[in-house]
C-alpha cells in the first residue's frame, strides 16, 4: 500500500526528536511534525471537509505549506497547489474547475481575495498561514491547530487522488494533472534511490514549492527522513545566504536560477562548501552555464531531472558521474539522461511505433509516476495517453546506451525561466488588443530565459499598435511571466500548408537557424 502519510508515521517513530523543518528561527521536529498536521486534518474534517474534496493553497514556500501537504492528505483531501505567478483570472479558473471550497494563503496572497471573488469563486473557508494582521473573513492556522485533537490519518493510498497540478493548456485553459498516492510515492522512491537521499542531509526549498521539481524533492526528502529548510522565494543573494544559515547540503534550481546565483558579486566571498547536491531542471541548460556552476558549487555534485507535472514529475535522471567534460563518460551533458527507476521510455512515430537508436520522434513514458487524467478534461486525456504511455510532446532521439536527447517540441510549448508557456494561452490573451487580427506565438532563444515568449502580429486594416501597447494587454489575462517579451509586426500573411493549416515550424525558422536544437 502506498500512501504519502506513511513516512510521517515512520520520521515520528524512528527520529522523531530530529529537526525535521526550519524557517527562519523556527524549527520542528518529526514529532510535533507529525502533530501539527493531524491537529490541521482534524480542524479540516471541522470546516466540512471530507474525503476527496479539495483544498487548495496560494502562498510563498514555508514549513506551513510543508505542513499543507501532508496534512491536507491526512484528512484525507486532494491538494491543489496554485501558481504563485498567475493572474486572479487563471488561478479562479482552477478554483472553480477544482471545485475548491477551502483556501490556505499567506500575507504576499490574501490581498488577491477580493480578485479571486470578483471572479465568481466561491470559498467557503480561508486559512490564512502568514504572520501578520488575520484578514478579515479568514481563519488563523495556528489557532486552528491549537483549538483541535489531533486525527486519526485517513490513510488514503494508492489510486486515491492525492493532487491536481494545474499547468498550462493547449486550449488556453489551464488543465489539472490528476495524481495519486501511488504516482506521486513512485517518483519521489526513484529520486531516494537515483540520488542516494539520507537522513542527514538538509534540502533547501529555494525552488517554489507549488511546482513539482520542489514537490518530488519534499516527498524524496520526507522518505528519507531529511531536514527541510525554507526560504519564501528565490533570489540569488537570498539562495546564497540560505545555504550559508541552514548548512544546507541539496538544492532544487531551475537553469535561470543557477545562472543568476553563479553571476552574483556574493557568490564569490560565501561559505557554499556545505552543499553536497544540486538537481536542476524543468528547462534545458547550456553547457558553459553548466560548467560555470559546477566550478562555482564545487564541493556539490549536479543532477538533470527530465520530466513534466505529468509524470509527478520525474521521466529520466542525468547523474553525476556524466557530468564530467573528460574521460569515457563525457560526452553525456548534452543528454537529458537515462529513464529513472520505475519509468519505462521509448521514441515513437506520429502511429505510435518504436523508433530504433538515433532516430528522432516523440518521447513516451509509461510507469506507475504516470497521471491518471487532466480533471474534467476527457478528450485532452485521451490525447496524451494512449495505450497507457503518457506521449509528451517533446520530440527527441535515445541512443544505444538509453541516453534521451531532446531536440524539438512536437506541442507549442515554450519553456521560459523553468515555466511552461502554451502558446494558445498567450495568443488568445494577445487577440483581446482590438488591433490585432492575426498572431503566431513562438519560443525563440533567449540566453537569460532560455527561450523567451515572441508573438508575431498582423494589425487589422487601418489599426496602429505599439508592442508595448500588444503586451500591456495580455498582462490583463495571463501571468507575466507568459506575456511576450518582444512583438514583431508583419504584413505578410502566416505561411500555411495545402489544407491551410498553420505552419508554426516555419515562423520559428529564422530565430533559431545555426542552432543545433530546436529548444533552448
Amino acid at each position: 500500500m502506498f500512501y504519502l502519510t506513511q513516512a510521517v508515521h515512520r520520521n515520528a517513530q524512528i527520529r522523531g526528536n530530529k529537526i525535521a523543518t526550519i524557517q527562519g528561527d523556527r524549527q520542528h521536529t518529526w514529532l510535533e511534525f507529525k502533530d501539527r498536521i493531524s491537529r490541521f486534518a482534524e480542524g479540516l474534517r471541522g470546516l466540512g471537509v471530507d474525503n476527496g474534496d479539495r483544498v487548495a493553497i496560494l502562498a510563498l514556500n514555508s514549513d506551513r505549506y510543508f505542513e499543507y501537504y501532508f496534512g491536507v492528505p491526512w484528512a484525507g483531501a486532494c491538494v491543489v497547489p496554485l501558481n504563485i505567478r498567475w493572474s486572479p483570472v487563471e488561478n479562479a479558473y482552477s478554483l472553480k474547475d477544482a471545485g475548491v471550497k477551502v483556501l490556505v494563503v499567506d500575507d504576499a496572497f490574501a490581498k488577491m481575495i477580493p480578485a479571486l471573488r470578483d471572479n465568481d469563486v466561491e470559498l467557503d473557508h480561508i486559512i490564512y498561514i502568514g504572520d501578520g494582521y488575520l484578514p478579515d473573513g479568514c481563519i488563523n492556522y495556528e489557532q486552528l491547530i491549537a483549538d483541535n485533537q489531533p486525527a486519526e490519518d485517513s490513510y488514503r493510498n494508492n489510486d486515491d487522488l492525492a493532487g491536481i497540478y494545474y499547468t498550462g493548456g493547449t486550449t488556453g485553459f489551464p488543465k489539472g494533472v490528476m495524481l495519486t498516492h501511488t504516482n506521486v510515492w513512485s517518483s519521489a522512491i526513484a529520486l531516494v534511490t537515483e540520488v542516494g537521499l539520507k537522513e542527514t542531509h538538509r534540502i533547501l526549498h529555494s525552488a517554489p514549492m507549488f511546482h513539482l521539481a520542489d514537490g518530488a524533492m519534499s516527498q524524496g526528502g520526507i522518505l528519507a527522513g531529511a531536514t527541510h529548510c525554507f526560504m519564501p522565494m528565490f533570489t540569488p543573494d537570498g539562495t546564497i545566504k540560505a545555504i550559508e544559515q541552514y548548512k544546507a547540503t541539496h538544492a532544487v534550481l531551475v537553469p535561470v536560477m543557477i545562472q543568476m546565483t553563479i553571476n552574483h558579486p556574493d557568490v564569490k566571498t560565501a561559505d557554499l562548501s556545505s552543499l553536497q547536491f544540486i538537481l536542476y531542471g524543468a528547462s534545458p541548460i547550456a553547457e558553459s552555464v553548466l560548467i560555470q556552476a559546477m566550478n562555482t558549487f564545487s564541493s556539490a555534485s549536479f543532477a538533470q531531472g527530465y520530466g513534466q507535472t505529468e509524470l509527478a514529475p520525474l521521466a529520466t535522471l542525468l547523474g553525476p558521474e556524466y557530468h564530467v567534460t573528460e574521460g569515457p563518460n563525457a560526452g553525456k551533458l548534452k543528454s537529458a539522461g537515462k529513464a529513472i527507476c520505475c519509468v519505462e521510455i521509448k521514441i515513437v512515430d506520429e502511429d505510435g511505433n518504436t523508433l530504433p537508436s538515433g532516430e528522432i520522434g516523440e518521447i513516451a513514458v509509461s510507469g506507475p509516476n504516470a497521471m491518471t487524467g487532466y480533471w474534467n478534461k476527457p478528450e485532452e486525456t485521451a490525447v496524451s495517453i494512449r495505450n497507457g504511455w503518457i506521449h509528451t510532446g517533446d520530440a527527441g532521439y535515445m541512443d544505444e546506451e538509453g541516453f534521451v536527447f531532446l531536440v524539438d517540441r512536437v506541442k507549442d510549448m515554450i519553456v521560459s525561466g523553468g515555466e511552461n508557456v502554451y502558446s494558445a494561452e498567450v495568443e488568445n490573451a494577445v487577440m483581446n488588443h482590438p488591433a490585432v487580427d492575426q498572431v503566431v506565438v513562438i519560443g525563440i532563444p533567449s540566453n537569460e530565459w532560455g527561450e523567451q515568449v515572441h508573438a508575431e502580429v498582423i494589425l487589422k486594416e487601418g489599426q496602429t499598435a505599439t508592442p508595448e501597447d500588444i503586451i500591456s494587454k495580455t498582462k490583463e489575462f495571463i501571468a507575466n511571466y507568459k506575456c511576450p517579451r518582444s512583438v514583431a509586426f508583419r504584413t505578410d500573411p502566416f505561411p500555411l500548408s495545402g489544407a491551410g493549416k498553420l505552419l508554426k515550424r516555419d515562423v520559428r525558422k529564422p530565430y533559431w537557424e545555426g542552432k543545433e536544437r530546436q529548444i533552448n
